[in-house]
């Protein structure tokens, strides 16, 4: 039998052992620590649309801020005050959250959820964002007083849910939306995209003329020859802004790298680089028109 002399020497060259073996991992460890070279942990901001709202900043996805700013834009066509907007806004954001889906509770479809079974429209039609929320705009204006209704009543009106408090969780948020996408508060959108998508927008064809033809769709108005900001009737000034902004959120789709109205100017930019976007131009600027076209730096 080793005597305990033995055994405990063999027991601290194990422990001698395993102690050279782990400092050895420390140094080595802390050898490639402190000799690769620093990497900037900050990934570029994902693609997205920013506004700017009376009380702070709301970041949306591109598709969300497109559908919108279409829902907003085709209140002008039936001469609604932006009370409707909001109204509409509380209830697509309860029903999909300005995503168009092409599923939902039964047969409901698209950015209010509407259902062909309920006489809604056909399943394309209801997929399609102007014919949407103008058959929601149509169905709102048949509710008596809507107008003095909380914004949750209205919606529950026109929807029927099972849950029609849901939308009071929306009033506020929908609110400052409203106030930017009916164009009150000026160039207070904007939208960015990633590099691969910034070079490819640039290197797409731009389709101007596409994007103004769906703009007089949406609002019901041709977009040439609008009043300029700040004319005597506010309204048709929003409306110049509405559209200017709805270029901005549609930009990709129509290849458009840069949209001015007034002495503003929005260019395309990647979200670090010209955060901002906006910019002032130099001159009269572009007279009563949304001026749609490629980026004129590039």
């Amino acid at each position: 039998m080793p005597s305990k002399r033995r055994r405990f020497s063999a027991f601290v060259k194990i422990l001698l052992a395993l102690t050279l073996v782990c400092g050895t991992l420390v140094a080595g460890s802390y050898y490639v620590l402190t000799t690769f070279e620093p990497i900037d942990a900050t990934p570029p901001p994902e693609p997205g649309c920013r506004l700017t709202l009376s009380d702070g900043e709301y970041v949306m996805e591109v598709p969300q801020a497109a559908n919108a700013a279409t829902v907003g834009g085709v209140a002008f066509s039936r001469d609604l005050p932006p009370e409707a907007v909001t109204v509409a806004y509380a209830t697509v954001w309860q029903e999909s959250s300005f995503h168009n889906v092409e599923y939902g509770d039964r047969d409901s479809l698209g950015l209010f959820q509407q259902r062909p079974s309920q006489e809604w429209g056909d399943p394309e039609e209801i997929l399609d964002q102007v014919y949407a929320s103008a058959a929601f705009y149509d169905a709102l204006t048949e509710v008596e007083g809507w107008g003095d209704l909380p914004v949750y009543e209205a919606a529950q009106a026109v929807q029927r849910s099972a849950d029609g408090y849901a939308y009071d969780q929306h009033e506020m948020l929908s609110e400052r939306m409203t106030e930017v996408l009916t164009g009150t508060r000026g160039a207070a959108l904007t939208c960015w995209y990633d590099a691969a998508g910034l070079e490819e927008l640039r290197a797409a064809e731009a389709d101007p003329a596409a994007a103004r033809e769906e703009m007089a769709r949406v609002f019901g108005t041709d977009p040439a020859d609008l009043p300029l900001p700040g004319d005597e009737d506010p309204r048709t000034g929003d409306l110049g802004w509405a559209m200017a902004l709805w270029a901005v959120a549609h930009a990709d789709e129509y290849g458009l790298t840069s949209v001015a109205y007034g002495d503003q100017r929005w260019s395309a930019s990647d979200g670090v680089e010209d955060a901002e976007a906006w910019t002032t131009t130099e001159g009269t600027g572009t007279g009563g028109r949304v001026v749609l076209e490629p980026d004129p730096q590039s």
